[in-house]
């Protein structure tokens, strides 16, 4: 067999690498537009940002099942791009209708988009091809590329020559997306195809297509999107309702279960709800902690001021540079049999975060009279908190798919979505913590009279953060036995594990499935 990999990854590597430049891109923004150019408060601006990225990860449940039954998936990936493009120059419009309208669009398109494209390369390979994970890291490695590039050039587009520029920006880079995958479109052959379409007995079904019903489906969706977006709270208590009812249905599961079955879904319970801890503190970084780089951090560089949005650059930079490391390092200590177990990863992880913001805080204590402290705290900080997001996150979906019995993976696969939906709802509200006690625009405020409180709200997630980290240390051992030997460490697997989820590839992988 050829070593070489099939053309197609090359055309999704690209593809995903400027889907994810164009999602990155708005990321950075987001907060920092609504706060300085729209002059929302902090907490209208976090709920935005909050119930904006529930939905993303929630909608990926639906396309998935839409792209699986209905529409294959090389169509719901053009209807997600397409989507998503045209929402991001929305954005680029300055008026609230067309805001709120972008953000609809951006979820629906990424609902379509985001389950799919991986989907795809999963389908380039065979279960036992060899060079399967191999595939799967460098697709992963184009997502943060292109998380990378995004800051720094629709951030600093979008700072210093206007904001609508930088979000039209991102629109190109989708539209070059779009355009990469249309053009080596051949090269997936029969991959991704429509399922064949049942008779309809209806014969204005007959007339209509299934694409065009999808179609239909996502613009009556758009303004209920623009109404959770517009009213976060109504967001949480959908997210509640959900949760309680997948909660109830996971009791049922576990209790109806086998004693084996029935502690490994315990199992992975328990390291999602930890988890949602992990993503809701991890998750500040594009809301508070955004600000507090804006706010709070000297970002003079040879007396050139950075704008704030370019440091969200830090985490994916970290990534591609820590990720082989973590690699080699987990080959290592499985070869000497020392490979710590998933749930001391998770710990690890977890702790790691604390630390770093613990650090966060600590240069919040130094700063100066003006209120500005170094950006050398929030350059370590990040680097610990993306060690431990590569010693938490790439582990996350291949226990699932681990541990879930057969019957359940996919599933279970979507509680995983739903936890990422609540995390980033939780985020917001513990960025709302940091919020100055004003209801007109925060960023006039001077420096001097915000430190304070992101230092004491820093200092108190990693409190908390140690806290449970220490906890999940505890927990291990049991959680190690419920698990029943499918695993030393995460790199040792039963054959219930796809052999594309691989234990070095970065987070994103981990928050959608492709990804």
């Amino acid at each position: 067999m050829s070593m070489k990999h099939p053309h197609g990854l090359y055309v999704l590597f690209f593809a995903e690498l400027w889907e994810r430049f164009s999602f990155y891109g708005m990321r950075a923004l987001l907060v920092l537009y609504l706060t300085k150019e729209l002059s929302f408060s902090d907490d209208h601006a976090y709920g935005i940002y909050g119930a904006y990225g529930a939905l993303v990860y929630t909608t990926p449940v639906i396309g998935g099942l839409l792209a699986d039954r209905v529409l294959g998936h090389q169509q719901a990936i053009i209807m997600g791009a397409l989507l998503m493009a045209l929402g991001h120059f929305c954005l680029a419009v300055p008026n609230m209708f067309f805001f709120y309208a972008a953000l609809a669009l951006l979820i629906a398109g990424s609902g379509l988009f985001k389950p799919n494209i991986s989907s795809l390369v999963g389908q380039l390979y065979a279960i036992d091809d060899p060079r399967r994970d191999a595939g799967f890291t460098l697709f992963y490695m184009g997502i943060n590329i292109g998380g990378f590039l995004a800051p720094l050039l629709c951030g600093f587009i979008g700072q210093t020559y206007g904001w609508h520029y930088g979000f039209g920006l991102a629109g190109v880079g989708m539209l070059i997306g779009l355009a990469v995958f249309l053009l080596g479109r051949r090269r997936f052959a029969n991959y991704g195809l429509p399922p064949p379409a049942p008779a309809a007995r209806n014969p204005v079904l007959r007339i209509l297509t299934r694409r065009s019903i999808v179609w239909a489906g996502v613009l009556l969706s758009l303004p209920v999107f623009g109404l959770l977006v517009l009213n976060d709270r109504l967001t949480g208590w959908v997210l509640i309702a959900a949760g309680a009812a997948v909660l109830a249905w996971l009791v049922y599961i576990v209790y109806s279960s086998p004693r084996v079955a029935r502690e490994r879904l315990l199992v992975i319970m328990t390291l999602t709800a930890f988890g949602v801890v992990f993503w809701s503190f991890f998750e500040q970084g594009g809301s508070s902690i955004n600000l507090f780089t804006d706010r709070n951090i000297d970002r003079s560089l040879f007396g050139w001021e950075a704008p704030a949005s370019l440091f969200q650059a830090i985490n994916p930079m970290f990534i591609i540079l820590l990720a082989p490391v973590f690699s080699a390092l987990w080959l290592k200590l499985a070869r000497h049999g020392r490979e710590p177990s998933t749930p001391v990863k998770f710990a690890y992880g977890i702790l790691q975060l604390a630390a770093g913001f613990a650090l966060f805080g600590l240069g919040a204590g130094l700063a100066g009279a003006d209120g500005k402290t170094s950006m050398l705290w929030l350059l370590i900080g990040y680097l610990l908190i993306t060690s431990g997001e590569l010693s938490l996150s790439p582990v996350g979906l291949a226990m699932v798919t681990r541990l879930a019995p057969a019957r359940l993976v996919g599933a279970m696969m979507g509680v995983w979505f739903l936890s990422s939906a609540f995390a980033h709802y939780i985020a917001a509200l513990i960025a709302t913590l940091t919020s100055a006690p004003v209801t007109d625009a925060t960023a006039a405020l001077p420096p001097a009279r915000t430190i304070d409180l992101y230092g004491e709200v820093f200092l108190n997630i990693a409190i908390a953060a140690a806290v449970v980290g220490a906890v999940l240390l505890l927990m291990s051992p049991l959680l190690k036995r419920w698990m029943h030997s499918t695993s030393g460490g995460s790199g040792h697997t039963s054959s219930a594990r796809a052999p594309g989820l691989v234990v070095h590839c970065p987070r994103r992988m981990d928050r959608h499935g492709e990804n």
